[in-house]
């Protein structure tokens, strides 16, 4: 999402900035009355930084997330954002490892008693980097009001990197996996215990969410659980197993490689590392190693959900095939181009794309540092067969022969990206949830992005600034476009369908069906449905071959 930070923040700023000096809004929350401050220009409450579990330091580094449904003081200052989550990524808010908070936006003046429909937002980052400053959500609740139907918007923090994605034996060894997920879970039990106070309905949280936000939100889906936190969801570019899924042994040797990089731990026998960087290692230590075991990986991200035994019991195409999973309805889309974002521009020969396929993207076991099996090297020489190397059949789709002074391998490895990290899987996804008689809304985006370089096409998260109501195109067919997809999106989650009636006028979005699979192409100029029967050939062959690829 490197278009959304700057334009979000300062937006944001703008919106509060005339807040102080106001009244401050106030929730009572068991014996603790929570501050807030108003966003007068908006007609809107903001209440930040709240914590929903205990922080994550010290001894409970490394440990799942202990909920915190009541705070220990009489007053307690929300009126800004909590610490960011730790992370590498440049020019983020304060960052800190006592990050585990939600924050709150609502209309102002509800009355008493109200309990309005809740959006639940989990942010994207590639389980590396994200944080909650950069949604600006004022819009969305605006539009929601001004239609007749008002929410509230609730976003989180979640642990990044390896402190929220450990891998390896020993991370196993300590029940230390999967945290993030962990975390989101701990943040929708707070919802439940606490909303009806700030005016939501705990019954009427719909859980939304783009990239590594929708991975992990697709994740609940698999626990039939999730039923009691929420009851719909929002799934944009991203499955429980658009990165794959894996044993947590797969990526010791990232593991290895960071926790070889923290000076005090080093030279400890192997079975006390784990412990040294729980108990001694510094938050500013675990940065840097961060960075340095990246920097060794082949992996396109390393620090991502395995498979656990408890929350994730097996590879989500067999959970999906099986049923095992929540039903309840959601939407859910992928980016035309969604590929080029993650596709190297250095790549020049069908041999660095075999590499790619092999080290980084579809070995499923265990040992990284093992030749690819024989079944995979089969496999993925016929995946390349149906990508030939012929520019116009690449992405970005529809741009002919150009390849826009990159080698053609570029536009052939964007195309596999696109469908083996998103359109394969929305499509087995949605099957799944079709046999089981969910209903679900499917979408494409396919609006040009004349602010990217050419060669991005349509790439993944530009869909995001459109849902928020600040597309970097100011054109008003962007904008009209933008209005809509928050019309289309505050209509699913105050009433299960996104042709509620209410708002701006729309072109009524079908729900996909086993036999009627069809797709509303969100594109200001085209706003149409179109029928979802492209590169099928394709995404049929990678879902035959999940199982293999870790999917």
């Amino acid at each position: 999402m490197r278009t959304l930070t700057l334009s979000f923040t300062v937006l944001f700023l703008l919106a509060v900035s005339s807040a102080f000096g106001q009244t401050s809004p106030t929730v009572r929350v068991g014996n603790t009355t929570i501050v807030g401050r108003q966003i007068p220009n908006f007609g809107q409450d903001f209440f930040g930084g709240i914590p929903y579990a205990e922080p994550p330091t010290g001894l409970r580094r490394f440990v799942p997330p202990a909920l915190k449904t009541r705070l220990d003081v009489s007053t307690f200052n929300a009126t800004e954002y909590g610490a960011t989550c730790i992370q590498p990524a440049a020019g983020v808010p304060l960052v800190s490892e006592d990050c585990l908070s939600v924050n709150i936006l609502r209309p102002s003046g509800l009355p008493a008693g109200d309990r309005l429909p809740v959006l639940f937002w989990t942010y994207g980052g590639g389980f590396l980097n994200g944080n909650t400053v950069v949604y600006n959500a004022t819009l969305i609740v605006q539009q929601s009001v001004a239609r007749g139907t008002p929410i509230i918007f609730v976003s989180f923090n979640y642990r990044l990197g390896p402190l929220g994605f450990p891998q390896g034996l020993e991370a196993a060894e300590h029940g230390a996996l999967n945290l993030g997920l962990k975390d989101q879970l701990a943040a929708l039990e707070w919802v439940q215990a606490n909303i009806q106070f700030f005016g939501g309905d705990p019954r009427k949280v719909t859980m939304f969410g783009e990239s590594a936000g929708s991975t992990l939100t697709s994740l609940s889906f698999l626990n039939p659980s999730i039923n009691r936190l929420a009851r719909a969801g929002i799934f944009e570019s991203g499955w429980a197993s658009t990165l794959g899924m894996y044993p947590p042994s797969r990526n010791q040797v990232d593991w290895d490689n960071f926790a070889s990089s923290i000076p005090t731990c080093a030279g400890l026998p192997a079975s006390q590392i784990f412990s040294c960087i729980q108990l001694n290692a510094s938050s500013s230590e675990i940065l840097t190693a961060i960075t340095s075991a990246d920097a060794l990986s082949v992996e396109l991200y390393a620090w991502t959900p395995v498979l656990d035994g408890e929350l994730i019991t097996d590879l989500p195409s067999k959970l999906l095939a099986e049923g095992q999973f929540a039903k309840l309805p959601f939407m859910t889309g992928t980016n035309l181009d969604e590929g080029t974002l993650f596709t190297p521009q250095t790549f020049n020969s069908t041999e660095d794309l075999e590499e790619f396929l092999y080290e980084g993207m579809l070995r499923m076991g265990a040992n990284l540092s093992a030749p690819p099996s024989e079944a995979l090297r089969k496999s993925v020489q016929e995946l390349l067969v149906l990508y030939p190397d012929e520019p116009a059949l690449g992405a970005p789709f529809g741009t002919g022969n150009d390849t826009f002074g990159l080698s053609p391998v570029f536009k052939r490895t964007a195309a596999i990206l696109t469908d083996l990290m998103f359109l394969a899987l929305r499509r087995q996804t949605v099957s799944a949830f079709n046999l089981a008689g969910v209903p679900v809304y499917s979408y494409l985006f396919t609006q040009p992005q004349p602010e990217l370089p050419a060669y991005d096409g349509v790439t993944h998260g530009t869909e995001v600034a459109y849902v928020y109501g600040y597309p970097a195109d100011q054109s008003a067919v962007s904008i009209a476009l933008s209005d809509v997809m928050v019309d289309y999106w505050i209509s699913f989650a105050t009433s299960l369908t996104p042709n509620d009636g209410l708002g701006i006028a729309r072109p009524r979005w079908e729900e996909y069906t086993l036999t009627n699979e069809t797709l509303m192409q969100l594109n200001g100029a085209n706003l149409t449905l179109i029928p979802d029967n492209f590169r099928t050939e394709q995404t049929n062959f990678i879902n035959a071959n999940s199982e293999l690829w870790g999917r």
